[in-house]
């Protein structure tokens, strides 16, 4: 039997309330009310798409289970959790800087975490080809002890967790192409050799003076935390260039046995909370390319978890254009809609500055692994 790609979502991860807002601010003074830049908006409207076109026809859509308070256990304090649920249960409010629980995020964010889980349980169990898990609210920069970012627990940490607990996994790889920083990922891994984090991010963003390419792991991670920040404007050649010269060939020295991908969309060429150049048909690209290292390293154990992306019109595209190369089938969305409003524009030209920033990862990785000529003494 031929075996699909898994889709998992619930209904209720689009109920998560972060309230009215603009962008991330709550409204008030000159500020005018608005729709919280964390909507559920761009996420439905990628389950739309999928109906919409009939591909989800092509995947294999799986309910999540909700996580259990332990598993929650294993990558945050009891006492953050603890506030997590007083706030959901009473007035909602803050759990960390711009990360809001509403009435109910307790249990809508267990069932989030708990999505990534099943589809680690699902591809680790030989059930489908791989997963994408439309994930929210997202989860990379949610640290041991606090939220931050619209994020409140850290789905793709917990589902790592989970992979060491279940399956005795001793290689995980963490890649984060959300534009901006896995600060949260990078917490909870800091010291763990047993996880190797990459996040790559637009450079100087959020969260301020996070994401240093000289943040490298401490003690037994050392040299398991890779950070690749990149120049404003950097489109689908940068991001490849990225991944072929530093990403790839760490991960071949590593032989992770499970891949997992924080799949955030905001390096999207649209997206208000950055500056980045990436189209739909570049994100699938990258997908495709990760989709065959998965092939090639791990037995196709790929889990992709959605983060960010607030671009609601064009996040949906890219979305598909990801789904498509981990499902290796075509939708009948055969063109970017938008393909004329970007078709001028830079996307896929690597400047000297972009490339000049990835050697300068190349350099310091080299300390901890052979890249290129560059060979670990």
């Amino acid at each position: 039997m031929t075996l699909k790609t898994g889709f998992i979502y619930d209904e209720s991860y689009f109920w998560h309330d972060t309230g009215n807002g603009a962008l991330s601010l709550q409204p008030g003074g000159w500020i005018e009310a608005d729709e919280h830049g964390e909507s559920p908006k761009s996420k439905r409207r990628i389950k739309n798409l999928l109906e919409r076109s009939e591909f989800i026809k092509e995947l294999q859509v799986m309910e999540p289970r909700a996580a259990i308070r332990e598993e929650i256990e294993r990558v945050h304090l009891s006492s953050y959790i603890d506030k997590v649920k007083h706030l959901s249960d009473t007035t909602g409010g803050d759990a960390g800087d711009f990360a809001l629980v509403g009435r109910g995020s307790y249990e809508i964010a267990l069932k989030t975490a708990g999505g990534t889980i099943s589809g680690v349980d699902a591809v680790m169990e030989g059930k489908v080809k791989n997963v994408y898990a439309l994930t929210r609210p997202p989860g990379h920069h949610a640290e041991k002890d606090q939220g931050m970012g619209f994020c409140i627990f850290n789905n793709v940490a917990v589902a790592a967790k989970h992979a060491r607990e279940k399956y005795d996994l001793n290689r995980i790889l963490i890649l984060d192409w959300d534009v901006h920083h896995g600060n949260g990922t990078e917490n909870i891994f800091y010291d763990d050799p047993n996880v190797l984090t990459v996040s790559l991010h637009q450079e100087l963003n959020f969260p301020p003076n996070r994401g240093l390419m000289n943040h490298n792991g401490e003690g037994a991670g050392l040299g398991y935390n890779v950070n690749i920040p990149l120049p404003a404007g950097t489109g689908n050649a940068g991001y490849i260039y990225a991944l072929e010269n530093v990403v790839f060939p760490i991960a071949e020295q590593f032989k992770p046995e499970l891949i997992i991908v924080a799949a955030g969309q905001d390096a999207n060429v649209f997206d208000p909370l950055a500056r980045m150049m990436v189209t739909a048909d570049g994100f699938g690209i990258m997908a495709k390319l990760v989709k065959d290292l998965a092939e090639k390293l791990c037995e196709n154990r790929l889990v992709f978890s959605h983060e960010g992306g607030y671009s609601a019109a064009y996040v949906p595209f890219c979305s598909l254009r990801i789904i498509e190369s981990l499902s290796g089938l075509k939708s009948k969305v055969t063109e970017d809609p938008y393909y004329e409003a970007i078709a001028t524009l830079p996307t896929n030209v690597l400047y000297p500055h972009q490339k000049e920033a990835v050697e300068k990862v190349i350099d310091i990785q080299s300390n901890f692994w052979s890249l290129g000529s560059k060979v670990k003494s």
